[in-house]
């Protein structure tokens, strides 16, 4: 975690400017005050003095940069002002798209590998597995790599306007294990839906798929397996899983753990049409080399549908759009601008049930 240290000049106002991040110890401050978002508000009124300079500032925001700020390291006898913190938070805004992580705890060191997880999870029933997967997520069972998110770039012009964004995605599918050993995780959208909002996260459109498939500097060609009833077994999910395993490996290493790889699973996504057809799942994607989708939007299968071929890419909700920062949802919501994600309008509720 690293530490904000203010350089202050007495008599001078406090610039946004003059506030820098330091992943290293600096000199000894004069004071030192461990903080939480609580007591930000409290001695300081930073969101008062937020409202009162007119800063947007998205809900998701303040849980990363008021909830996360741990410590303040200060260079001078003066009072912590709500102006100081202000610029701390306006700092943290400005570097948003230098850096995006994903919200989950570190490895457990003794945490099980991904085959050794997929062993265990075998002959569990779908509710029992769905509950295993989630508790290795949210305790930090996820490779390394999976968790520096990868920035896709989209423009829509419409109406004589140009609109810009990126939005930050996993560099490949949700999965259990580490580097050496993961398991890209299939799983039901209520599951995969309750994960994300853990991370602040969401799933992405079939616009957003073909965005991420279009950026992605790794498209492995597409490996079905021929249906059958098994399709939807942990062993069918383990033998698809070697056949990927075996692809990305010889990728390597010209083309890294932690690039933008696509190609090589269908999507779990959301769409407008689920509105209308509750208690579905929405798949897409699967997209051939040159570049079209095996699998069209489906809606066909319930929600607890799950095989081999559908994996859970995660989206940050938080985006930028013209150079400001805003949310997935927000732009989804907006007629104006939903045509940057989707290729159906505005979606009101992009999301499904969370278990």
């Amino acid at each position: 975690m690293h530490k904000l240290v203010a350089c202050y000049n007495s008599g001078s106002a406090i610039h946004p400017l003059r506030w820098r991040a330091d992943f290293s110890p600096q000199q000894s401050p004069i004071g030192e005050k461990a903080v939480d978002s609580r007591e930000l508000e409290h001695c300081c009124g930073l969101k008062s003095a937020v409202r009162r300079l007119q800063i947007s500032v998205p809900k998701a925001d303040w849980l990363q940069y008021a909830g996360h700020l741990r410590c303040l390291r200060w260079r001078s006898s003066k009072a912590i002002t709500s102006q100081m913190l202000v610029s701390v938070l306006l700092l943290s805004l400005g570097s948003f798209s230098q850096a995006q992580t994903l919200g989950v705890p570190e490895r457990p060191p003794a945490a099980p590998t991904g085959w050794e997880f997929a062993s265990r999870i075998a002959s569990l029933p779908l509710s029992e597995r769905e509950m295993a997967i989630a508790r290795q997520v949210k305790a930090g069972n996820v490779p390394a790599f999976l968790r520096k998110l990868c920035p896709v770039k989209v423009t829509l012009e419409e109406a004589g306007l140009t609109n810009n964004a990126t939005f930050f995605v996993t560099p490949d599918y949700l999965a259990v294990g580490s580097d050496d050993d993961y398991f890209l995780m299939p799983m039901s959208p209520s599951t995969a839906q309750a994960l994300a909002d853990t991370m602040d996260c969401c799933l992405p459109t079939p616009r957003m798929v073909d965005a991420i498939y279009a950026a992605a500097t790794l498209k492995l060609a597409p490996m079905p397996i021929p249906p059958s009833r098994a399709m939807t077994t942990v062993d069918v999910f383990s033998n698809h899983n070697a056949i990927i395993r075996t692809q990305r490996l010889a990728a390597l290493p010209p083309h890294p753990l932690g690039e933008l790889v696509a190609g090589h699973k269908k999507d779990v996504v959301v769409c407008a049409k689920l509105a209308s057809v509750p208690g579905k799942v929405a798949i897409y994607g699967w997209h051939k080399t040159n570049g079209v989708p095996i699998q069209p939007l489906y809606l066909g299968h319930t929600a607890t549908w799950v095989d081999y071929s559908q994996c859970i890419r995660l989206v940050q909700q938080r985006m930028v759009l013209n150079g400001r920062n805003t949310t997935v949802a927000a732009v989804l919501a907006d007629p104006a601008l939903a045509g940057l994600l989707s290729n159906e309008g505005a979606i009101s509720n992009p999301r499904y049930p969370a278990n």
